[in-house]
């Protein structure tokens, strides 16, 4: 995204206020009674977004000319965003297709059998992938119990962000990370932290469901073990399209067919956009082959994924400028960020209030800015570059781990949110959220770090 920066191209500080200030406009406007109405139009949150992109590119305007605002559009636009946007769409519209239902005893193993199937899954299909296909049948199988809300608090921490921590598909920063030539495979890597909390959350959870289930009333419990409809799954075709996203993001790098599993390559001849249409393709596929029905049975629309869309052009286009900064300035936060556990807070906190994506991509940069070209052990990622390991691991998780301490951590977060509110579940506050995970999940990080850091 930067390597334009050079020692005459440094935006100075001013130059991120419209990065902050949209990322702000996100986290505060839908919480206004004043403007949370106005907020949930898609088309209003685009022009805010394009607003702030328009000031960002404005800047670069007046102070390099228009040949850098096409350098910049270059890279935020075409390189970034859209194979961003292309991969979520697919995911999520792919997911669509596919409807599990059913109505299970509501038993705590039976919840907690949920949550762990979302873990793992969730690195496979994305943690939007995993929350489509598995929240509604989740809250099917709940339908009858009252003491539902911390089941949907544990599904957003563990299915819909700490699951998806494995492979590059699983959750947006970790793509994002791809899209700059870590190896596909290198997230593997994290699987001892990504065993070890989901462990510990599925233990707690299914101890906290437990004690929940005794406090349900006897007629419920009653109705729950009298009402069994086993599960059933329908468009499994669309299992087969989403393991050909999944190959796509392993195999097609964009511009070129790339094979890279970190230690072998294979490389073709050029074709811009190849994997982006690929997944369109499957994407057609999906739709002209799922009956109608599947998509009206999961309630499925596009608003969720426009809004991302809307959002998102905003954000790639603004935080140009303060990548370029922390790129320039890495050697200067050295003796702020200088250890992996540095890394993990400072990620992991802007993760939560602002959005884990950008913020990944941020410190990425900042690490890979303060590593020497030749270090030994250092991690070589495709286009030569050189980033510590132990600096990588400590940005992917707290940029995906932490993505679960608020409502806007993570993009699935909110679309989870919202099917239980609509389906009767009364969800916490955007405060009340964070008193959750700051007593469930901040010891657990803390726990962790010691363990493995």
């Amino acid at each position: 995204m930067t390597e334009h920066a050079t020692a005459t191209h440094i935006p100075n500080l001013w130059s991120i206020l419209p990065f902050a200030g949209l990322l702000l406009s996100i986290a505060i406007l839908p919480l206004v009674k004043a403007t949370t109405h106005w907020w949930e139009s898609n088309l209003n949150r685009l022009i805010v977004a394009l607003g702030f992109g328009m000031v960002t590119l404005g800047y670069y305007a007046m102070a390099y000319g228009a040949g850098k605002v096409l350098i910049v559009l270059e890279h935020a636009v075409l390189a970034e965003y859209i194979p961003f946007m292309v991969l979520l769409f697919s995911l999520y519209v792919i997911s669509g297709g596919i409807c599990l239902k059913g109505d299970l005893p509501a038993h705590p193993a039976t919840n907690t059998a949920f949550l762990a199937v979302g873990a793992v899954i969730a690195s496979i299909v994305g943690t939007t992938g995993a929350s489509m296909l598995l929240i509604r049948p989740l809250l099917q199988t709940n339908v009858e119990r009252k003491h539902v809300r911390h089941t949907v608090i544990f599904f957003i921490f563990i299915v819909s962000n700490i699951g998806g921590c494995l492979l590059p598909i699983g959750d947006p920063p970790l793509f994002l990370g791809y899209l700059k030539g870590v190896p596909f495979l290198w997230t593997l890597s994290l699987w001892k932290e990504w065993a070890a909390l989901n462990a510990v959350l599925l233990v707690v959870y299914f101890m906290w469901d437990t004690l929940a289930y005794r406090h349900e009333t006897k007629r419920d419990i009653a109705r729950d073990e009298a009402v069994r409809i086993p599960l059933t799954l329908s468009g499994k075709q669309n299992l087969l399209f989403l393991l050909g996203v999944v190959l796509c993001v392993a195999f097609v790098k964009p511009g070129k067919l790339f094979m890279n599993l970190g230690f072998w390559a294979f490389e073709a001849p050029e074709i811009p956009y190849l994997r982006e249409m690929l997944m369109l393709g499957l994407v057609g596929l999906s739709l002209i082959t799922t009956n109608r029905r599947i998509r009206e049975d999961n309630q499925f629309t596009y608003h969720a994924i426009l809004e991302v869309a809307a959002l998102f052009i905003g954000i790639f286009i603004c935080m140009q400028a303060p990548i370029e900064i922390l790129r320039a300035s890495g050697a200067a936060l050295a003796p702020y960020l200088s250890s992996p556990e540095r890394f993990f807070w400072a990620t992991g906190i802007l993760s939560s209030f602002l959005d884990n994506a950008p913020t990944y991509v941020v410190f990425f940069e900042t690490a890979a800015s303060m590593t020497p070209d030749h270090a030994a052990g250092c991690l070589r990622l495709v286009d030569g570059t050189t980033i510590m390991p132990a600096m990588l691991t400590a940005i992917s998780l707290g940029a995906v781990f932490m993505g679960a301490m608020t409502y806007i951590g993570n993009g699935p977060n909110f679309m989870v949110k919202s099917i239980a509110e609509r389906s009767g579940v009364k969800m916490p506050s955007f405060f009340g959220f964070m008193i959750y995970s700051g007593g469930i999940l901040v010891p657990l990080f803390i726990l962790g770090m010691l363990l493995f850091g």
